[in-house]
């Protein structure tokens, strides 16, 4: 019982430190951390034990830099879309700083916030089998536990699907990458040692999201937490 007590401590505090980390310093990532990361995802439960996924690790910095440009592109686009549709100003309505509102929908707009994948020395780009019928979740599972393994492991790593949302972007990337035609390429993981750790972002009161038995009827309240 004390061992699972340890372990359980031990996972709380790698999912709590887990980052979306978007600047790496030049320190490669070493083989075996690679390895546990990918043995991790190799790990994750998928329906009927299909294991769809399948993985490209991508080191090269040429290919690394068009990836960066493709993945760029796709975030500009998507972020200009909700600025000229209102919906940015209306998620950042309650950031009051119009200097830091500014900046932040320079950084959308422009495709920055996506755009550092050339940044991290190690990409993985992760794939799956078309007809795999629970592919998206499969995937996002493999997803999340790489990302738990890379933080455990000392390592920054981010999720990043901009590349992959448009159809004529993924079909980029699946050239570029030699990627066949019966597989999807779901998304980029970009991994490498972070330069900085962002400040965790805020997340909803246990309260807000839990209910009991049926929806409305909170599961713990405000003073219990």
């Amino acid at each position: 019982m004390e061992m699972r007590r340890e372990t359980a401590e031990v996972l709380d505090f790698v999912i709590h430190e887990r980052r979306s980390i978007r600047q790496y310093t030049e320190e490669p990532v070493s083989e075996e951390d690679l390895r546990m990361i990918l043995e991790a995802a190799r790990q994750a439960p998928s329906g009927e034990n299909a294991q769809p996924w399948r993985f490209i690790i991508v080191k090269d910095p040429e290919t690394r830099k068009k990836m960066s440009v493709i993945a760029g592109g796709g975030s500009g686009r998507r972020f200009t879309a909700e600025f000229v549709t209102q919906q940015m100003q209306e998620r950042f309505k309650s950031l009051e700083d119009e200097e830091k509102k500014k900046a932040a929908f320079e950084k959308l707009t422009s495709g920055n916030v996506s755009a550092f994948l050339a940044e991290a020395p190690v990409n993985i780009v992760v794939c799956g089998k078309k007809g795999v019928w629970d592919l998206p979740y499969d995937t996002s599972a493999a997803i999340e536990n790489m990302l738990l393994m890379a933080t455990a492991l000392g390592l920054g790593a981010c999720w990043v699907i901009a590349p992959c949302i448009d159809i004529r972007d993924e079909e980029r990337l699946k050239r570029l990458l030699d990627v066949p035609e019966e597989f999807k390429i779901i998304s980029i993981i970009a991994l490498g040692h972070p330069a900085r750790y962002p400040r965790p972002r805020p997340r909803l009161p246990l309260h807000e999201l839990v209910h009991s038995e049926k929806w409305g009827t909170p599961y713990y309240t405000q003073e219990e937490l």
